[in-house]
């Protein structure tokens, strides 16, 4: 993978927001809105964009990574390669900003599209997962039947006596959808082993992150008949060890490794040891799909429907038609244009 560095880059960094358009729940939090910084590099006349939302249970936010982003300015406009942006910035929405940025730019600069410059295949439409949040079971059933296209679907949990309900309640409402179910660590092993003959009648493919960050032990002998996924437990591949034999299945989240270098490295060393892989996201437009899209060719599991939930998105921007992603080069990651 070509580590690319451009010399003479401008560089703008601002936050941007964008509604959603309905409460979104999950175990502890409810959001109503996207916060993100997006960053414009350019060079040659091309421009280069990256978008990031940060990682809100780090406190990682729009704001805080606006700071990291302008204490680099003169190293990025100096000129600096997706290398050394590992090393200058942690994992967290800073570095995926700046260092999709820098792909994007590439791509431009070379005339190649990032896939190819990752050494991967070319793009095909990814099937992804449709998100209902944590809500009422009927609720839920509702809107996961209002996704008349899903053939996959991904219910939000949470830490109340009401989950076996809500799955039965989706499964019946669409009874022939692929199911995974995310807990955003908000199960116990005691609320885990109750739930489980549900989620089992309910054919529920995968769970995700059922126990809290700190706790991986509590996933030793559980012996669950349903995959698990790990999310927010692994943020970069230093992660990894802690969850073989844990897990199955590792989320990869650009704005938790920061960036699409590092999540390619991830993935590389997951598959190395033994995972599968799975892309998510932490919301925001099709200008964080992009990037996320690029690593989805690799997954298992694809959950890349962010901008489903916003009242207004990039143009051009990804597509949703029969339950999949598309991502064409002129959304993100392509040769052609000046940029955005």
């Amino acid at each position: 993978m070509n580590m690319h560095k451009t010399t003479c880059v401008t560089m703008t960094a601002s936050i941007e927001r964008v509604e959603m358009t309905a409460p979104f729940r999950i175990t502890g939090y409810t959001f109503t809105h996207n916060e993100m910084l997006v960053v414009r590099l350019e060079c040659e006349g091309k421009v280069g964009v990256g978008e990031a939302l940060g990682v809100y249970y780090h406190q990682d936010t729009p704001a805080t990574m606006l700071k990291q982003v302008e204490a680099l300015r003169p190293i990025i406009e100096g000129g600096v390669s997706r290398q050394q942006l590992l090393t200058l910035l942690p994992p967290g929405g800073a570095r995926n900003a700046v260092d999709s940025a820098l792909w994007d730019l590439q791509a431009k600069l070379q005339g190649k599209p990032v896939w190819e410059l990752a050494g991967l295949q070319p793009p095909k439409p990814l099937l992804t997962t449709l998100t209902v949040s944590a809500e009422d079971p009927e609720v839920m059933a509702t809107r996961a039947r209002a996704y008349t296209e899903a053939r996959a679907i991904k219910l939000k949990l949470t830490d109340d006596d009401r989950n076996a309900e809500r799955v039965r309640a989706v499964r019946a409402a669409c009874p022939d959808a692929w199911i995974m179910v995310d807990a955003n660590q908000g199960f116990t092993p005691d609320t885990f082993r109750a739930l489980l003959p549900a989620l089992v009648e309910s054919r529920v493919a995968v769970v995700e992150q059922p126990f809290p960050v700190g706790q991986e032990a509590w996933l030793d002998g559980l012996d669950s008949p349903i995959p698990l996924a790990a999310d927010e437990s692994v943020q970069d591949h230093r992660d990894l060890p802690k969850l073989v034999g844990r897990v199955k299945i590792i989320n990869i989240k650009l704005d938790k490794c920061g960036g699409l270098t590092e999540g390619l490295i991830l993935a590389d060393k997951a598959r190395e040891l033994g995972f599968e892989l799975m892309v998510g996201n932490m919301g925001g437009t099709s200008w964080s799909m992009g990037p996320a899209f690029v690593v989805g060719a690799l997954c298992n599991v694809v959950d890349l429907d962010g901008p489903l939930f916003l009242k207004s998105d990039r143009s051009p921007a990804v597509s949703y038609q029969d339950g999949r992603i598309s991502c064409p080069d002129a959304v993100w990651g392509g040769p052609a244009g000046v940029g955005p």
